[in-house]
């Protein structure tokens, strides 16, 4: 539920960085090659149904569910910012630690910018 104006430029803001999210985790099961002897579907399925758990609230622009979202990001965060370092800088943990620091990040503006309004005269 968007309670302004300002709240609308979030939300998509929000939804395009967690689309990227969901999509460069999708990219990085296959490219640039497929971890051998691992099922692909539990790869995938231990990605994504964490994130994909949080689909609706985050299409909708519920508040809760950005709250909740924010909490799983951060993992996915520390996750990509090891990969990142182990990895000594390759493009794909970098990207999807920039991704996912964006997306806590437009996420918690966006609950700042959502504020309900509270009744006048009270």
């Amino acid at each position: 539920m968007l309670h302004n104006p300002k709240a609308r430029i979030t939300a998509r803001l929000t939804i395009a960085l967690y689309i990227g999210v969901l999509a460069t985790l999708l990219i990085t099961t296959f490219y640039p090659a497929q971890v051998e002897g691992v099922s692909v579907p539990l790869m995938l399925s231990v990605k994504l149904i964490p994130l994909l758990a949080f689909a609706v609230p985050v299409f909708r622009g519920h508040n809760k569910g950005y709250i909740w979202l924010a909490f799983v990001v951060i993992f996915y965060f520390t996750q990509a910012v090891v990969s990142a370092w182990l990895s000594e800088g390759a493009a794909a943990p970098v990207i999807l630690t920039i991704l996912t620091f964006l997306l806590f990040t437009v996420a918690m503006v966006h609950l700042k910018v959502n504020r309900p309004i509270p009744p006048q005269g009270v």
